[in-house]
């Protein structure tokens, strides 16, 4: 059995799953409700206060789609019931961001702004201290969704390996090249 696909997942208070007969799980919780219409070839089950993934036969693809569907259904429960936040930090001289509702203005060493209009979904707050680098901070109850924009942010202005400048993930660590040597013959 897969080792992901068979664990059940926890239902924690607060928190209401709904699996349609097509086969689309809803979960609902404090922070959103989200949905994922699953392979018709998986059983999703509700027992108590558990979800349960089945799997019809031990092929290669049931044996794929049974961890798969479980794991994004345990992220959908975890992003309902405590959401995601992800925090990016701006590295650079004159770097800078702004936010004005969900439209994130970025100043990252070009000639000119950098817009982008963020999903509804997700919430962005930008910080600028004195003497510490910017952050934007995400957050939403949809993991995939803040991810994808996390990572389409970092793309604006990707960590450089020789001063390390750049929009990088709060906590990550950059290999370093060490440049030019002055002297070398």
């Amino acid at each position: 059995m897969s080792r992901i696909g068979k664990l059940p997942i926890e239902i924690p208070a607060g928190v209401t799953i709904n699996v349609s007969p097509e086969n689309l799980v809803t979960v609902k919780g404090k922070l959103g409700e989200l949905s994922q219409q699953v392979d018709p070839e998986i059983e999703v089950a509700v027992e108590e206060s558990q979800i349960v993934v089945k799997r019809p036969t031990d092929q290669k693809r049931h044996r794929a789609l049974h961890g798969l569907y479980r794991s994004l259904i345990c992220n959908m429960v975890e992003g309902v019931s405590k959401g995601y936040e992800i925090k990016l930090e701006l590295v650079g001289v004159g770097y800078r961001a702004e936010n004005q509702g969900q439209l994130l203005d970025l100043v990252l060493g070009y000639s000119h702004h950098t817009y982008l209009e963020l999903p509804a979904e997700v919430k962005v707050e930008a910080v600028t201290d004195k003497r510490s680098n910017p952050t934007v901070t995400l957050k939403s109850c949809d993991k995939q969704l803040i991810g994808q924009v996390a990572a389409k942010i970092r793309s604006l202005r990707a960590p450089e390996p020789y001063k390390g400048k750049g929009i990088k993930f709060a906590g990550e660590q950059l290999r370093r090249k060490a440049g030019k040597s002055a002297g070398a013959k």
